[in-house]
């Protein structure tokens, strides 16, 4: 089979990353060197060389986005979809897994995904049941105390005792949030990766089966996996299995979510005989802009070593103007715009980039000023617009009524009658009867236990849901989809 259109388009040392034997590899590529083309082409390689199923290949993303791409570049040099191939994220795959084995994973067939404001919105009311002083314990810093522990593999049991009364607090805070999401069949992001983890340690056929089955696996950003990443990597690949792992020491920007660099020094010791490869030829930025980025980077310590070099020149020279304030600098960067855009550059051709949404404000202040068009790009994703959130909360709570996140969420959305008090009431009294938020609200409404506006607003809520219910349940979402398929098409 001529495998030569693989390669023709690569440099030398593309080459040698892309043709590698079947055997562990860490890539070592610098900012624009094309680690994408490189991982996109080693996947039509280790298919048309080694002939490998592309059922037996899972590659690993940091961003859905990342992984479209990935799929649809090897559709286009492979010219077929790549069938039974696992592309995505460590989130999109660990949930792929539980889905598939919830029962073995110990969870609900039903489990619902909290996102961040979910998360945060369930810790609040476990502080609220426990009488605990949110000023004192603000509720976002037991979220990132949770996510962290998950982060490094921990369950509350694993974390260690203290005798300091905020740590021994996040801890016994770490057991009820546990208690919680797993009476409400709940799992954060967090969650994810450690049950999959877990899933494959508890169950050695299960680990065996996946391990036979993806005999080669390949990691994109390798710099940015965490602990719990990392382990799971490890288990995966196991003794028989390959990996290639692509990432630059260099851009390991993410420490403050968990990212562990060690991961990338260590990977040579945990992982056996281990071949590197460098990346250094860049293909995005000018040699004055290498140079310089050379220049700072060679100071870190423990690097792995690269240097960056390019065929594009040496470019425009770099060009530093320090502001006297936000102002200045704002005054000075709509100056630098007009003056090309005067030379003939289109506006279209420009970018401001910026390192926090709250730089965005006197930047847009002198743009309308000077009366320069511009448009801000960024914004909620679909599914975090609180419109779609609600919704999804909606079709939850019909299809699990005992879903307490759901029903907090949306029990006064659109506004009804049922205010915090009420919600507060509802909560109280499903933690003293030991009940969901649901069956605490029927008995309210059976006695009559609140005042009658309160109540008859509740009363309208469960039969708004209770219809909802029965509306689901009688519903074929799939036959549904198929036809609107059709009635588009036709």
């Amino acid at each position: 089979m001529d495998v030569s259109f693989i390669l023709d388009s690569l440099n030398d040392k593309q080459r040698d990353a892309v043709a590698a034997p079947l055997q562990n590899s860490l890539v070592l590529a610098g900012a624009g060197s094309g680690k994408t083309r490189v991982l996109v082409h080693r996947i039509a390689w280790l298919m048309h060389a080694y002939e490998l199923s592309p059922y037996s290949v899972m590659a690993v993303t940091f961003t859905n986005k990342a992984a479209r791409e990935m799929q649809g570049r090897i559709e286009e040099l492979v010219g077929v979809p790549p069938q039974g191939m696992w592309v995505g994220t460590f989130h999109g795959l660990a949930h792929r897994l539980l889905r598939a084995h919830w029962r073995d994973a110990g969870l609900k067939e039903n489990f619902q995904i909290m996102d961040s404001d979910d998360q945060l919105r369930l810790v609040k009311r476990i502080m609220k049941s426990m009488n605990i002083d949110d000023t004192r314990w603000p509720p976002k810093q037991v979220c990132w105390f949770i996510n962290g522990q998950k982060d490094e593999g921990r369950r509350a049991a694993h974390v260690p005792e203290s005798h300091d009364p905020f740590s021994a607090g996040m801890r016994e805070l770490y057991y009820h949030y546990e208690e919680a999401c797993e009476n409400g069949g709940l799992l954060d992001f967090g969650e994810l990766l450690l049950r999959a983890h877990e899933l494959m340690l508890t169950n050695p056929p299960l680990l065996r089966h996946y391990q036979e089955r993806f005999r080669h696996v390949l990691v994109d950003e390798f710099q940015d996996t965490n602990t719990i990443q990392y382990a799971w990597l490890r288990i995966m690949v196991g003794e028989h299995g390959t990996i290639t792992a692509v990432g630059d020491d260099d851009q390991s920007i993410y420490g403050w979510r968990g990212a562990k660099i060690e991961n990338i020094h260590n990977f040579t010791k945990d992982f056996k005989d281990v071949q590197t490869i460098r990346l250094e030829q860049n293909y995005r930025s000018t040699g004055h802009i290498l140079n310089a980025a050379n220049g700072l980077i060679k100071n870190n310590d423990d690097r792995l070593g690269k240097e960056l070099w390019t065929e594009s020149g040496e470019g425009d020279p770099i060009s530093l103007y320090a502001g006297f304030n936000e102002q200045d600098e704002a005054r000075f960067i709509v100056g630098i715009i007009k003056k090309w855009h005067e030379e003939g550059t289109p506006l279209t051709d420009m970018a401001i980039l910026y390192r926090s949404n709250a730089q965005s404000r006197v930047l847009e202040e002198c743009l309308v000023r000077e009366r320069v068009a511009y448009r801000i790009y960024g914004g909620h994703r679909f599914y975090d617009r609180l419109e779609i959130k609600n919704a999804l909360a909606y079709a939850r709570l019909a299809l699990d009524l005992d879903n307490d996140g759901a029903m907090e969420r949306i029990v006064n959305v659109p506004p009804r009658g049922i205010g915090e008090r009420s919600v507060g009431t509802l909560r109280e009294m499903a933690r003293d009867e030991g009940c969901s938020m649901w069956r605490a609200a029927q008995m309210i409404v059976e006695k009559g236990l609140m005042p009658a506006r309160a109540t008859n607003a509740i009363k309208s809520f469960l039969h708004l849901i209770e219809g909802l219910s029965v509306t689901v349940q009688q519903t074929d979402l799939r036959t549904n989809y198929r036809r609107s398929r059709i009635n588009r098409i036709s």
